[in-house]
């Protein structure tokens, strides 16, 4: 890249938390930022020029659905993923690693995560039959559309991100659970540092071959559950990957993601395991986060990007964001209230809808009440992160996180 990849202006005095900007091919992600999941290429029921309005500065889509469903040649022949979804703003694709391993379980859209249940390393939902089987070259799994057969190893993963052409693409990795146990987590690290070497070097490759493409950027993924030996060792591994005789030698990551299993309460002390061994210079996306105190305590602890589908996921289900919490608005309550959804919401949803309306909408099972949550959902987090990263650069951090998370937490919504 021309021009340095990610550049950092402000940092949080006494913290590894920064302001910084990532720079892509189809423009700047100032960060901190959520980036909303499309994963089928939609945040579903809302308008890609919607996100936009909302303030989204990028979209993140799946691999695994996309490779499903149209298929990633179709996505490439029109032209990538972002003019595929006429979104004009920069994209991220996720490997599927999650997808492949956590839908291959039976567990849907979470791993297990009960730290209550005895250890085992063969972990499948109650019910369900195993759809996905792990080796060290790769994951074989079947639909959970329609159960046909497929193959998906670091080479596979990364070429079916290459057709999508998103602007930031995922190492495969391999996803653990709270349950598994030690030795199995230690093989597991070693196994996507094994993959991510053959990520690295199969994006060389790709990118090489069409040198004319705006370049893709690769982050590896760190695992290690919520060992912090195996977070730090990680974390070093990917860091120093370039450094390494063998397939990737030379080459280096561009950013790094941060996921795999973890509790709430550790999630601040795992973030800033990694990111004091993560390189400065370098973005750091969390995967998977969007609540308020997570927020903050991600950014605090290193985090420059987020991601969720949690957002528009508990729209769909009627649960609303708003500044002194949660709450369902299929409540009796609101049946004559005239309200907005939050008094203090700027977004669309809010200057034009009431609280009435929307419930009247969940009630008669119209598609409208989604559109319309969704759109509230997601312009909350975009906006309250947007907030973080002004408060950062005012030197408010710690005064808006009091303000924030004391008023979201510390009263119920009436």
């Amino acid at each position: 890249m021309d021009q340095p990849y990610f550049t950092v202006t402000a940092e949080l005095e006494g913290r590894l938390g920064r302001v910084g900007t990532i720079h892509t091919p189809h423009g700047d992600i100032h960060t901190p930022a959520f980036i909303p999941v499309g994963t089928a290429a939609t945040v579903k029921s809302v308008l890609p020029e919607t996100m936009k309005q909302l303030g989204a500065q990028a979209i993140l889509a799946n691999a695994y659905h996309l490779y499903l469903q149209p298929g990633p040649d179709i996505v490439a022949e029109a032209g990538g993923l972002g003019a595929f979804m006429n979104w004009p703003g920069p994209t991220f694709t996720d490997s599927g690693g999650f997808q492949v391993l956590s839908l291959g379980v039976g567990f849907k859209k979470v791993l297990a995560m009960d730290t209550n249940r005895v250890q085992a390393d063969d972990i499948i939902a109650e019910g369900k039959e195993r759809l996905a089987h792990v080796d060290d070259d790769g994951v074989t799994f079947r639909s959970h559309l329609n159960g046909s057969l497929h193959r998906f190893t670091p080479e596979v993963s990364i070429g079916i991100q290459y057709q999508l052409g998103a602007d930031i693409i995922f190492a495969f990795d391999e996803l653990t659970t709270l349950v598994n146990t030690r030795a199995y987590q230690e093989r597991s690290v070693q196994r996507t540092h094994e993959w991510a070497e053959r990520c690295l070097a199969e994006h060389h490759r790709l990118q090489n071959q069409a040198p004319e493409r705006p370049r893709q950027a690769l982050f590896g993924v760190v695992q290690g559950a919520q060992y912090e030996d195996l977070r730090r060792k990680a974390a070093r591994g990917l860091a120093t990957i370039g450094e390494q005789a063998g397939p990737a030698e030379g080459l280096a990551f561009d950013g790094y993601g941060i996921g795999g299993a973890l509790e709430k309460q550790n999630l601040a002390t795992i973030v800033g395991w990694v990111s004091s061994e993560l390189p400065k210079d370098k973005p750091r996306h969390m995967l998977g986060i969007s609540e308020p105190d997570d927020l903050f305590a991600a950014v605090a602890a290193g985090a420059d990007t987020f991601d969720c589908v949690s957002p528009s996921r508990v729209a769909r289900n009627a649960a609303i964001y708003t500044s002194t919490g949660r709450y369902n608005i299929t409540g009796a309550r609101y049946k004559r209230d005239f309200t907005p959804l939050d008094p203090e919401c700027d977004c669309y949803t809010c200057a034009n809808y009431s609280r009435a309306y929307i419930r009247h909408l969940f009630k008669a099972k119209e598609m409208l009440s989604a559109t319309l949550c969704t759109i509230h959902n997601e312009r909350f987090v975009v906006r309250l992160v947007d907030r973080i990263r002004a408060a950062m650069l005012a030197g408010e951090f710690d005064a808006l996180r009091d303000e924030v998370l004391g008023r979201y937490y510390g009263t119920s919504v009436r």
